[in-house]
């Protein structure tokens, strides 16, 4: 009979080495019929003391590729551990609001460490000496994250906050934002506060959108 630990590892090989950072949550349907939580618990457990996977903070695992230029297991991508987070936690995760505002050409500014938001607060995580930060959406921007529009409610939220929307930020808002956020922007303006809807009428102007 396959252990539960050899059904955990056949599926983490389909993926591959460095790919993707692993919850007992991602493996909770190998038991449905014949175990339970502990099953899964007791067996990654088991992989990482025998060195077979890597763990990488509480309740996160990985099977680590190695680093050439290290000699060393390479540490796990950010990405991979803040998506293993939101899949835990089933929660809808996005860069902070400062990260928005540069990626839209708003400021030059970057997050001195890696910050995110989310629909509902979970703990901070500290991975490889590095403090991944969790906070809320807030009551703006938590409609808007599973939407394209995302980025641009973010960084209209960050300019009304700091340093104030100016016909430059418009521009940029406007010319660094996909298609795609500016239709998903404009179809749900009702969503937003009467204080950001001139804002959004503005970036979105003279934007073809589908049916409207």
């Amino acid at each position: 009979m396959t252990s539960i630990a050899d059904k955990i590892m056949k599926r983490i090989r389909r993926h591959g080495r460095g790919v993707r950072v692993y919850t007992p949550k991602d493996f909770l349907d190998l038991v449905a019929d014949s175990g339970t939580r502990a099953a899964v618990d007791q067996a990654l457990s088991r992989l990482a003391k025998s060195g077979t996977l890597r763990r990488v903070g509480r309740g996160l695992y990985d099977w680590p590729r190695h680093s050439k230029m290290l000699d060393a297991p390479a540490t796990p991508s950010v990405d991979a551990v803040v998506a293993a987070v939101a899949r835990r936690a089933n929660m809808t995760v996005r860069r902070s609001n400062l990260a928005a505002a540069n990626a839209l050409g708003l400021t030059h500014a970057v997050p001195t460490q890696p910050d995110y938001v989310a629909d509902h607060d979970v703990r901070d995580i500290v991975i490889g000496g590095r403090r991944l930060r969790f906070r809320d959406a807030g009551a703006v921007v938590r409609p808007w994250l599973d939407t394209p529009a995302a980025a641009l409610v973010q960084a209209i939220v960050w300019l009304h906050d700091g340093p104030g929307v100016t016909d430059t930020a418009i521009r940029s808002m406007r010319s660094h934002a996909s298609d795609d956020a500016k239709r998903a922007l404009r179809k749900d303006l009702s969503r937003l506060p009467a204080w950001a809807i001139p804002i959004a009428h503005q970036v979105t102007a003279n934007h073809a959108i589908n049916g409207a």
